[in-house]
């Protein structure tokens, strides 16, 4: 099995559990990372990472429903 095959196996796992567990996964992942002084990637983002990385969310492939900019712009009124 390859890594991405089982990323992908891991991350359709993660999506069945209740959220009591994912806290648990991700309070894990967070020590394991701590452990090996591997950065998390976004304790470090500024607010426009977390808007680019917000707009990326709301605009993903796997909406069944198609969004555009305009429809997320009529949405978010800052």
């Amino acid at each position: 099995m390859t890594i991405t095959n089982l990323r992908e196996q891991l991350h359709k796992q993660i999506d069945r559990l209740p959220d009591e567990l994912i806290e648990q996964i991700a309070d894990f992942t967070s020590f394991i990372m701590a452990r090996r002084q591997i950065s998390q990637g976004y304790t470090d983002w500024d607010k426009s990472h977390w808007r680019k990385f917000s707009l990326e969310q709301f605009l993903r492939e796997e909406d069944e429903v198609e969004y555009s900019l305009k429809d997320a712009r009529e949405i978010y009124r800052p």
